[in-house]
């Protein structure tokens, strides 16, 4: 049975590829856990990536949906470029990515909207 970890980085290889090291397996992956707060990014492993996102129910795209409109409400700067990427990873075409600005500006405000669409071009390269 796999673990928690171990399916939460199988779920970054399969939305953001290529960011992690392909020659490195699953249980030696390091995502920076000596220092200050070094198990944030193993408690998003286990409790994001490894058990939400792999729930039945929603799709990964509609996940994705979800996911970036919370974000540009909360105005989540460094973790939107990574989801418009993901998003993207998980079948969302830019057309649907900007349409997610538009309909955030309604929502969540302008100034949401505009530093979603920064961090949408980033993502994007555009």
């Amino acid at each position: 049975m796999t673990n928690l970890r171990d399916q939460g980085v199988q779920v970054m290889r399969e939305m953001l590829p290529g960011l992690l090291p392909d020659d490195v397996p699953n249980d030696k992956m390091d995502f920076g856990s000596a220092g200050f707060a070094g198990e944030l990014m193993e408690i998003g492993l286990e409790s994001i990536f490894g058990k939400l996102w792999t729930r039945e129910g929603l799709s990964r795209r509609d996940r994705s949906l979800v996911t970036l409109g919370i974000l540009i409400a909360l105005r989540a700067d460094d973790e939107l470029e990574s989801h418009f990427r993901i998003g993207k990873a998980n079948g969302l075409t830019e057309e649907e990515l900007a349409e997610v600005i538009y309909h955030a500006s309604g929502y969540a405000g302008f100034p949401a909207a505009n530093s979603a669409k920064a961090a949408a071009k980033r993502a994007l390269g555009k």
